[in-house]
């Protein structure tokens, strides 16, 4: 009998698997080894973080470029102090309107959809708060209409296209002949007038020399940076636009989120529909045309990408002001609106050419020049 022990016989383990990782951004990888190499903060110029910053300048440099046009064609006029305050504050008066539909069309754009219907929703909101029976609860009850009108066609719109799975373009579509419909069968086809003083108060009268219309664009623009920029919501807008499968995946709601950014937007033509009809002390179903067109091109010279997931708030308003102020620099002219529609198609045109070149793929050639240099 031997007493030797039988040897144990050797079980192969299981070899680990690595771990799977997301795909790594060129671009974030070049910001990490410069972070790994001691270079601190990513240069302000060349980073990501920059881009927004860097279209804002380039579109007051624009601005910059068509006040000097203005003062070289009219340079008796633009040589007036008094005259040139009193243009400017003229140009965003006329941006106001326009201005506060665009901040809620940027929200929509970055959440990857699209509203054509804006501009009905204006006039819908301005015909039903100028009904008789709405001016009868007073100027509390005719905004308060319009705010409501605002919000529920939206979220209409936003029912339709999140759970009802209809294109953002077809839906918006149809409601924008749907409300333009419903507002010239409110209105009987007819001008209805504001007879609240409060309201048509609104656009005549001016604080500390400002009328008040600009400060109603100001804080609606400030409400919606912050919103952007420093809550949850705005983060989650961006997802949902840039991709709403991770998004879906990382837990956020994406059919509800896309409704409510409807529903936003509609808040906004709400608030203009109050501001247009306090301009021209009435409201009409054929009030607000085509400015749908105007706050999409806005948004997109501003730097919003029609593919949805960047936007910036800041850019919209220098889009608006822009388009504002070419429009301003052709009436003082005395230059034909032909060729100043001519001129913003020519710059919307020049916008989207530029959006073809991303902001990635100019990061991802930096990092790609930097990895060159360095083997």
């Amino acid at each position: 009998m031997s007493d030797a022990t039988p040897t144990p016989t050797a079980t192969p383990e299981r070899p680990q698997l690595p771990a799977q990782s997301p795909p790594v951004d060129p671009a974030e990888t070049a910001v990490a080894s410069d972070k790994a190499a001691g270079t601190g903060r990513l240069s302000w110029w060349r980073g990501d973080g920059g881009d927004g910053a860097k279209r804002n300048l380039g579109l007051i440099g624009v601005l910059a470029a068509l006040i000097v046009v203005g003062a070289v064609t009219k340079p008796d006029l633009y040589g007036d102090p008094t005259w040139v305050w009193n243009n400017v504050l003229a140009i965003l008066q006329l941006a106001s309107v326009v201005g506060v539909v665009t901040v809620g069309m940027t929200f929509v754009i970055i959440g990857g959809g699209i509203d054509l219907s804006v501009g009905a929703i204006v006039a819908l909101a301005g015909v039903w708060c100028t009904t008789v029976a709405t001016q009868s609860y007073g100027a509390g009850g005719m905004i308060f209409t319009a705010l409501v009108v605002g919000i529920c066609v939206g979220l209409v719109n936003g029912v339709l296209i999140s759970y009802g799975r209809l294109v953002p373009f077809i839906a918006t579509l149809a409601m924008l002949v749907a409300a333009r419909g419903l507002a010239a069968s409110i209105s009987n086809k007819q001008t209805q007038v504001s007879s609240s003083t409060f309201i048509n108060d609104i656009a005549a009268r001016k604080v500390i020399g400002i009328p008040i219309l600009v400060y109603i664009l100001g804080a609606v623009v400030l409400a919606g940076w912050v919103l952007l920029n420093r809550t949850t919501f705005g983060r989650r807008t961006i997802a949902v636009g840039g991709n709403p499968e991770a998004a879906r995946l990382a837990g956020i709601n994406v059919r509800r989120h896309t409704m409510l950014l409807y529903a936003l937007s509609g808040l906004c033509c709400g608030i203009a529909a109050i501001m247009l009809t306090s301009q021209a002390t009435s409201a009409q179903a054929a009030m607000a045309n085509l400015y749908e067109l105007d706050a999409i091109a806005a948004a997109i010279i501003g730097g919003t990408l029609l593919s949805g997931g960047r936007g910036t708030i800041v850019g919209s308003l220098l889009g608006v002001i822009i388009f504002a102020t070419i429009t301003n620099l052709f009436a003082i002219n005395g230059l034909s609106i032909e060729a100043q529609n001519m001129v913003k198609g020519g710059i919307i045109v020049a916008a989207v050419l530029v959006q073809q070149f991303q902001f990635k793929s100019v990061t991802r050639l930096l990092a790609r020049n930097r990895v060159t240099t360095a083997t």
